[in-house]
């Protein structure tokens, strides 16, 4: 399957785009092709219902690799209870064809204990969009964003972090495929 993942932070080494590549690489290692887009280092322009942006090759790229998608991770930093505007930013330009009948899985990093607010608004969006929400998502807060996740995790608090990450990637990927089937079927 081909799975796009957006990474909603331009800050330099945000612990959100770090669990975005994170489960990108334990996407890849089930053999799924994956596209992480980074907003640090592709910038989309501000979204404006005024403008065309024809031109603009990066957005183009953007809309193409969600558009080919068969499912898509959504990861952000929790700012105020919500995500991040430079996430918000790259939906605006996605319409329902990018996420109808998709499987999203939705993850956040948070400075306090959880990132749910962040979780719940992009939840809601995913439905505006027609995609299909992954019952499971991703929160690492505190102290579990520094933690080193996988191989380097040693620690009983890393493993759990881990195992919950490892929990949520599966359920998504299962829900993809199953999703991905019932629509090779309406096609035919």
């Amino acid at each position: 399957m081909k799975i796009a993942i957006i990474a909603g932070s331009n800050r330099q080494d945000s612990n959100s785009t770090r669990l975005a590549r994170y489960v990108g690489a334990l996407i890849s290692r089930q053999e799924h092709q994956v596209s992480v887009f980074d907003p640090k280092l592709t910038p989309l322009p501000f979204f404006s219902t005024d403008e065309d942006f024809a031109g603009h090759e990066a957005l183009a790229a953007f809309k193409q690799t969600v558009l080919d998608a068969d499912a898509v991770v959504l990861a952000t930093p929790e700012y105020h209870g919500a995500p991040s505007g430079v996430l918000k930013n790259a939906l605006d330009f996605l319409g329902q064809s990018h996420f109808e009948g998709k499987a999203v899985l939705s993850m956040s990093s948070a400075g306090g204990a959880v990132g749910i607010g962040s979780l719940q608004q992009l939840q809601s969006i995913v439905r505006s969009l027609h995609g299909v929400n992954c019952p499971e998502w991703v929160s690492v807060s505190g102290f579990q964003r520094d933690l080193p996740w996988g191989d380097a995790g040693d620690t009983e608090a890393s493993k759990k972090v881990e195992s919950r990450i490892r929990i949520a990637v599966d359920a998504f990927l299962g829900m993809a495929a199953r999703l991905r089937g019932i629509g090779s079927l309406q096609a035919q």
